[in-house]
């Protein structure tokens, strides 16, 4: 093969997959300037800006970059999450924490099916939506969806979870601090139940530094630890596809591989703080990109055709939750 000749190979998919991209990546940057200058989820305003572009999946040339970025670049970006969590951060809190947290993660998520069968869903919508209200909201959601079958529904369902969350935690962000000061609680234990309730990271860092640098910091850590959850919950998820649809599910997914091989890497070595953090923005890209992407798939009337049962289900499993961490904090007292 000459060069001419790999040249012309190598321009073949990036033309193919040039336009959407860039596209995606164009929502991405809008999404984040406005996050940034005007406060607000990235991930939420990348998922409207891009619904607003929904014709371009009609014409075509924008097709091939958009399915790339809402696949492969969505499952490299929850892949690079690892990064995030180290075993130190989870060993600090004792065993209490971790027990009563994957106890909650456990009730969302059954919740969610209870909740889907009296709205008349499916359980692919009960896994979106407790897995996002019980882990880690928009990136729960995300990485559930790469695992899961799809069906004509999936993308439709993945965004509707996705602005649901973020609604939800933006909420919660502003109420439960008032009503977790009216109980009387230190702000370490205020802290405690803002990380194991709220669904999105940026949300329990807002609530929890409102109250104080103490809550703030044990908000922090709560909520990743729920997030160190997540793989072990994928990887429940995969066997269960695998012994009990007969779904032809890898194993143990690439992106899955990658994230616990951070995440121990995380742990058993001292990362510069430079690589990580280059990497933790890198995820951040990545999924910002792909949010952008699931946004210019999905239309807005589609979205509309979901019903209030979708919302019912996501309002009790994050009421469970709720209730079900403050009496499970006043019963096992995990912190102090």
């Amino acid at each position: 093969m000459t060069v001419d000749d790999r040249l012309r190979a190598l321009r073949t998919p990036v033309a193919l997959y040039f336009p959407g991209l860039a596209l995606c990546v164009t929502i991405a940057a809008a999404a984040s300037f406005l996050s940034e200058h005007y406060g607000g989820p990235a991930m939420l305003f990348a998922l409207l800006i891009g619904m607003a572009f929904n014709f371009l999946m009609e014409e075509g040339k924008a097709k091939p970059g958009i399915e790339l970025a809402s696949k492969f670049v969505l499952r490299l970006g929850v892949g690079l999450l690892g990064i995030r969590i180290t075993m130190q951060e989870i060993a600090a809190f004792g065993w209490k924490t971790p027990l009563v947290v994957a106890a909650l993660i456990a009730l969302t998520i059954g919740t969610g099916f209870v909740a889907v069968r009296l709205f008349n869903r499916r359980w692919r919508f009960a896994l979106l939506t407790g897995g996002a209200v019980a882990i880690c909201g928009a990136s729960a959601t995300l990485a559930i969806a790469a695992v899961i079958p799809h069906n004509d529904k999936t993308e439709r369902n993945t965004l509707f979870t996705v602005v649901a969350v973020t609604a939800m935690s933006t909420i919660a962000m502003v109420i439960y601090p008032i009503l977790f000061g009216a109980l009387g609680l230190s702000d370490r234990e205020m802290g405690f139940l803002i990380g194991a309730t709220i669904h999105d990271v940026a949300q329990v860092v807002g609530a929890g530094y409102s109250v104080s640098d103490a809550a703030g910091d044990v908000a922090t850590v709560v909520k990743l630890l729920r997030v160190a959850f997540l793989p072990v919950v994928l990887i429940i998820i995969v066997l269960a596809l695998r012994g009990g649809t007969g779904a032809k599910v890898p194993l143990l997914p690439w992106f899955m591989v990658l994230f616990i091989v951070l995440s121990i890497l995380s742990t058993v070595v001292s990362i510069p703080k430079p690589i990580s953090g280059t990497i933790e923005t890198a995820s951040r890209i990545m999924l910002v990109t792909a949010i952008a992407a699931l946004g210019v798939k999905t239309s807005l009337k589609k979205m509309l055709e979901v019903g209030g049962g979708h919302i019912w289900v996501v309002v009790i499993e994050t009421l469970v939750l709720l209730v079900a961490a403050i009496a499970a904090f006043h019963l096992v007292r995990p912190i102090g």
